[in-house]
Order: C-alpha cells, then sequence, then structure tokens
C-alpha cells in the first residue's frame, strides 16, 4: 500500500469540506430565491455530515479508510432521510385533519401513492442498503488482509 493521502490532497480535502458549509450558508441566508433556500437547506445537513470527515483528511491517511468513512457517512445521510420521511408522514396522519371532500379545497387535492410507495423512497434506502454491503464486504477484505 501507498503513503496516504498526500499533504496537498489533504488540504483540498479539508477546504472542500468547509467550503461546502459555507457555501450552504450563502445559500440559505441569500434573499433572491426560496428554491435556493431550499438546496442550502439541504447542503447545511449534508455538510454536517461531510464534517465528520475532516478528521480523515490529513496527510498519511489511507485514501481507502477515508473513502469508507465518507460511504459511512452517506449512508447515515440516507437512514436519516427515510426516517425524516416517515416522521413527517406521520406528523400528518396524526396531527394534520384529513381535507374534506365537500369543499373545493378538498377537491383540489393531489392524489398520491403513501410515501412508502414513492420511487425516491425506494431509491434512498437502496442506495442505504448497497452502501451497508460494501462497507461490509470492505470491512471484510482489510480483516483478510490484516490476517
Amino acid at each position: 500500500m501507498g503513503s496516504g493521502i498526500s499533504n496537498d490532497l489533504a488540504i483540498k480535502l479539508e477546504y472542500s469540506i468547509i467550503g461546502l458549509g459555507i457555501f450552504a450558508l450563502v445559500l440559505i441566508f441569500q434573499p433572491f430565491s426560496v428554491t435556493l433556500f431550499a438546496v442550502g437547506g439541504g447542503l447545511v445537513v449534508l455538510a454536517g455530515l461531510v464534517n465528520n470527515l475532516l478528521p480523515m483528511a490529513r496527510p498519511g491517511v489511507q485514501l481507502s479508510s477515508f473513502i469508507t468513512v465518507a460511504m459511512v457517512v452517506a449512508m447515515i445521510f440516507c437512514i436519516v432521510l427515510l426516517i425524516s420521511i416517515g416522521a413527517a408522514h406521520l406528523y400528518g396522519a396524526f396531527f394534520l385533519a384529513p381535507p374534506n371532500p365537500a369543499t373545493a379545497a378538498g377537491k383540489m387535492q393531489l392524489a398520491t401513492a403513501p410515501f412508502w410507495m414513492q420511487p425516491f423512497v425506494w431509491s434512498v434506502a437502496a442506495i442505504a442498503f448497497v452502501l451497508a454491503v460494501v462497507i461490509n464486504l470492505r470491512g471484510r477484505k482489510g480483516k483478510r488482509r490484516a490476517a
């Protein structure tokens, strides 16, 4: 194996991680677009998770270790996203009154499938599952190499 991450790459990784957080904050506090605000809100959550990679962004750390930790962070992000979608559904089910179909507003409600049948939810769940399998296989390969 090589000697690990070079000093230049470590500095680039560190600046990229910190830059992502600053960019997300700029998007949140810009006064022009609600869409950019929403993107910034999602990026703030992602940047908070990616900040867990900062201790790994130092010279000498193996690139494979950095990638494994990045995959763990991505898997956690997917799991938290799924929990958030489920919590939002439960909030709506328990605390919001269903629309009255006799009113005009009730007739205009969109007829969508339940959240657990949405392709996005299944895509995120599949990504989390694949990341868990890949992380597990990488861990087994590392144990075999050490033995």
